[in-house]
């Protein structure tokens, strides 16, 4: 994992906080505080490519719905293809969690 690089006690601090967290409103309130407007919505922005990628839209769909240029729908393809599973498990999670409410 590239992540590996960057282990270490602050990495494990910042991810217990955000485990940490009980709901929506906390996450909120957290994310607010600790990221940028443009930070909060590039990385919310990923997880909806994410998302259409799998979905099987076109480039040109997901760059017209979300803003998102072809690099960064290039790089969440890569992941999604390459990377650790971990869009494909959040999505999932996210999806079975909408199906119960």
């Amino acid at each position: 994992m590239q992540i590996d690089k960057l282990r270490g006690k602050a990495l494990d601090q910042l991810f217990e906080a955000v485990l940490s967290l009980k709901d929506l409103e906390e996450c909120y309130m957290f994310f607010d505080d600790l990221c940028t407007m443009n930070e909060i919505q590039s990385l919310a922005q990923r997880l909806e490519v994410a998302r259409m990628l799998r979905e099987g839209k076109t480039y040109h769909k997901i760059e017209s719905e979300t803003g998102a240029s072809t690099a960064t729908i290039s790089r969440v393809k890569r992941c999604l293809n390459f990377g650790n599973d971990a869009y494909q498990m959040a999505l999932d999670r996210v999806h079975g969690q909408q199906e119960t409410k």
